[in-house]
């Protein structure tokens, strides 16, 4: 298990340095000029020469990308903010364990509604309950995110009063509206994958050879037929884990919610390449870690997967060898 984790976290190298490289390359052939926007309108050739000599811009492009994955390689640095000269990594430690725990309640949200829609759909296959589920999670997928919060913010906010429009630091319940708005859209793609990987399940014989047993219905499908139909449930879960991290940048736009998102708009707008680098960078590792995880979570789930994991090729030689000598037997 150690040799595999090891093995995955070399494997996300080359994958983070490619992504550094391509949002160096997108920052350098995007439009506009960080310089003049730091300096404003009125400025001389010596004050643009010597900002851009201090802020490393003045290099040719590949000596800019080497030092900086230098940077990162030897010292974690990545970078300093164009607008407010602090250090990126001490600004996005402050801002990540936001937009971390809005993704993981936007997930918990995604679970606690898509899975018993998939289980229900799938149980009641063809009722008026399926259609029911069915309509509801597509209506969900159908809205976009950013709509979704706005209609959430001018009912419960404006209309009815119950909740605030903007996040309050001190206010849990201002929390509840980017929740939900993060967590129901990707409902319809949970429900979905439940409902398909419940009905293979559900028609195996050993889930007939339970019912003839006598057990019953909720003990079946909670015991039995759930836990083998969640590995492509944790699989898709852990990706939207990943998208919607991805995509809170919109969300804490709308709620101004102090995250990573709302760190990367700005920084867009600025033109602040580090914080840009850095962001995607953050965003990208974390997406990595989820996957290793998703892959971590399928050995509890399936004890068969574990055994892949800490098995090596001793053991593979051993049983090819115990199943040649069965062979040997029978003949």
């Amino acid at each position: 298990m150690v040799k595999y984790i090891f093995r995955r976290i070399l494997l996300m190298i080359p994958v983070l340095l490619g992504v550094v490289f391509i949002v160096f390359t997108i920052n350098q052939l995007a439009p506009g000029d960080p310089i003049v926007t730091l300096l404003g309108s009125n400025y001389t050739q010596e004050q643009y020469d010597a900002k851009e000599a201090e802020l490393g811009l003045d290099k040719p492009f590949v000596t800019q990308f080497v030092l900086y994955v230098k940077g990162i390689v030897t010292k974690f640095d990545l970078g300093t903010s164009y607008q407010t000269g602090r250090s990126v990594t001490d600004e996005l430690l402050e801002r990540f364990p936001v937009t971390l725990l809005l993704g993981v309640l936007g997930v918990l949200v995604t679970v606690a509604v898509g899975l018993p829609f998939g289980i229900i759909s799938a149980t009641k296959q063809y009722s008026a309950l399926d259609y029911i589920v069915t309509v509801v999670s597509m209506f969900f997928a159908s809205m976009p995110g950013f709509w979704m919060a706005l209609m959430m913010i001018l009912f419960f906010s404006l209309q009815l009063g119950w909740l605030p429009a903007t996040y309050v630091a001190t206010d849990w319940t201002s929390w509840i509206l980017p929740v939900l708005a993060l967590g129901l859209s990707p409902v319809a793609t949970v429900t979905r994958i439940t409902r398909s990987s419940m009905l293979d399940v559900v028609r195996q014989d050993y889930i007939r050879t339970a019912r003839a047993k006598g057990l019953s219905e909720g003990v079946i499908i909670r015991h039995h037929a759930l836990k083998n139909a969640l590995i492509p449930v944790i699989t898709v879960v852990g990706m939207q884990l990943g998208f919607i991290m991805g995509g809170s940048v919109v969300i804490e736009a709308v709620f101004a919610i102090p995250g990573l998102g709302n760190l990367l708009m700005s920084a867009i707008n600025n033109k602040n390449y580090p914080v840009i680098q850095g962001t995607v960078l953050l965003l990208s590792m974390s997406i990595c870690v989820m996957n290793l995880l998703v892959d971590l979570i399928y050995g509890f789930v399936d004890p068969r997967i574990k055994a892949q994991y800490t098995g090596g090729p001793k053991q593979k030689k051993e049983e090819s060898g115990s199943t040649a000598g069965g062979k040997g037997e029978v003949a």
